[in-house]
């Protein structure tokens, strides 16, 4: 119910932008977020928006990435710009349902040096 795309294969400075399609059953009134997972870490919250536009970031991405959400296309947006190597990882589209984070199909994002 948690589709994410986007990921690829960018250079340090690039930028990238996911998407995750949810149904809408499971995303109108709902905080849906991002986390991302790089090999040998622990998984971590990268950015979180509430049904009502509020968001909160962890401070290694203030400034440079941006999420958001489209209520009309039940889809919510990672906007990963001056991307650097320590942002590669798996990144997973999530959404919290009656205080439980329920995570998708990850999608790589790898950034060259």
């Amino acid at each position: 119910q948690l589709q994410a795309s986007g990921g690829g294969l960018v250079q340090a400075g690039g930028s990238l932008r996911l998407s995750c399609a949810a149904s809408r059953s499971i995303f109108s009134a709902n905080r849906m977020g991002w986390y991302r997972q790089a090999p040998g870490k622990q998984r971590e919250l990268v950015a979180g928006i509430t049904s009502g536009g509020s968001t909160d970031y962890v401070d290694s991405v203030k400034g440079r990435f941006t999420i958001s959400r489209d209520n009309a296309k039940n889809t919510v947006y990672l906007q990963m710009n001056s991307l650097t190597p320590e942002d590669t990882a798996v990144y997973y589209c999530s959404v919290t349902l009656y205080g439980i984070i329920y995570w998708g199909k990850g999608t790589l994002v790898t950034v060259s040096s």
